[in-house]
């Protein structure tokens, strides 16, 4: 190696002694190591063994860079002969730090799968110079294509919606997501279909004590998911999505502006056709978030359309009864007289959802009990769509069950700077 300046920074890797260090003309360091344990246990009786039997061929592991370059440790396992067994056979002695399989120690794959939280393998393996196949074993060997029970902490709240898988398509997938008691999110399933029968399969096949601690299932309007949460979770309480409720109502208010502005193009003179134009998004917005000019034109278009402005003020109210309902008799009541404001108000455009309020008020109501809604699996969806868009679309569950953890979980789980004893121990509970 050339004459340069030196520094001594710890290996951080345990019963192993450092021989000798070589620079080779690529830039690349190898560390030539050496176990500093005397025993294994034999592959056959299980037994400690310490009888030496020479050394196995040298191995190069990849490990993390140092510098800015490249660093290989190159180690030749020990071999122990086992005086036990009746033909005294040998074991190749294995280390905590890497995997006998692996081209790379457990510290640089655990680097490599940081990496590839929100990103691509194509990404990684250019970054990286490692092939595609060994970054899919990494991949493999740390994360499980389904969840493990025994690492989460309890959690009490499901969240259960699909997203298609191709744009256009109805081949829709069910992501099943879990809130533990400090707020976390999780990803626990994401099942090929959104049947009953398969959400019913999942969660039948949960650990009892799982089952019995789930508290809360939100969900929206999909039958399927109802029915067979209530048939595997007789106990949890379901609560329809007030997003998903708010789209219903909202939507009948858009149905109204398209037939009023259709109407008043035919009556109203050309001169006044500016008004009507570029209302939808004022009309979407809260009062308070409105601009001065925005104010103007919807009072103009209010006067040209008193139902226009009935439907905006009963949307509005039924808003405010979500966000201020102090339980769930309280919100019960106060549904019940807006629909018959409703009723009285003589517009068509909620018929649509005060059918859906007959089906489902109830379970829509207990959103006022704790107020928990979808909104954690809403947000996950969009990550899911950012994944989607990332990978060029991804076809296979299992692998778009392991992507979606790593990129919701990962840095929690993998981060160095974030070193907890689940983290740690993440590689062999995956």
């Amino acid at each position: 190696m050339p004459r340069q300046p030196f520094i001594s920074i710890p290996l951080d890797i345990e019963d192993v002694r450092v021989l000798q260090t070589d620079l080779t003309a690529a830039g690349e360091f190898i560390l030539t190591v050496e176990s500093t344990l005397t025993s294994t246990s034999c592959h056959r009786c299980g037994r400690l063994i310490t009888e030496p039997h020479g050394l196995d061929q040298p191995r190069l592991l990849r490990h993390l860079p140092i510098l800015g370059r490249p660093l290989y440790l190159r180690i030749r396992p020990k071999r122990f002969r086992c005086p036990f067994c009746d033909d005294h056979p040998t074991t190749t002695q294995t280390l905590d730090w890497y995997d006998p399989k692996a081209l790379h120690t457990k510290a640089y794959e655990r680097h490599l799968i940081v990496q590839l939280i929100n990103s691509t393998l194509s990404d990684v393996t250019e970054k990286e110079d490692v092939s595609y196949a060994s970054l899919l074993g990494v991949l493999d060997r740390w994360i499980a294509t389904t969840v493990d029970w025994t690492t989460l902490p309890p959690c009490p709240t499901l969240g259960i919606d699909e997203i298609a898988l191709l744009k256009g398509h109805r081949d829709f997938v069910a992501v099943i997501t879990a809130r533990d008691l400090s707020g976390e999110l999780h990803v626990v399933a994401v099942l090929p279909d959104r049947l009953k029968a398969t959400i019913l399969a999942w969660l039948t096949a949960l650990p009892a004590s799982v089952r019995a601690a789930i508290t809360t299932v939100c969900t929206d309007m999909w039958e399927g998911y109802v029915n067979a949460v209530e048939e595997a979770l007789p106990q949890a309480q379901i609560v329809i999505d007030r997003f998903h409720v708010a789209r219903h109502y909202r939507d009948a208010l858009d149905t109204l502006r398209k037939q009023e502005v259709k109407r008043l193009r035919k009556e109203l003179p050309e001169a006044q056709h500016d008004d009507l134009k570029d209302i939808l998004w004022p009309l979407r917005k809260r009062e308070a978030d409105l601009t001065e000019e925005e104010t103007q034109r919807l009072k103009r278009l209010f006067v040209l359309s008193p139902a226009l402005k009935r439907a905006c003020s009963l949307r509005d109210e039924l808003t405010r009864i979500f966000e201020t309902a102090r339980s769930k008799a309280d919100g019960l009541r106060r549904i019940r007289f807006w629909r018959q404001r409703v009723e009285r108000s003589g517009l068509e455009c909620f018929e649509a959802f005060l059918k859906l309020l007959d089906s489902w008020l109830d379970r829509i109501a207990n959103y006022f009990i704790n107020h928990e809604s979808s909104g954690f699996v809403e947000g996950l969806n969009n990550k899911l769509k950012v994944l989607k868009r990332r990978c060029y679309g991804l076809r296979n569950i299992g692998r778009l069950f392991q992507r979606l953890t790593l990129d919701v979980d990962g840095y929690r789980r993998f981060s160095p700077w974030r070193d907890t004893p689940t983290s740690r121990a993440a590689y062999g509970n995956s």
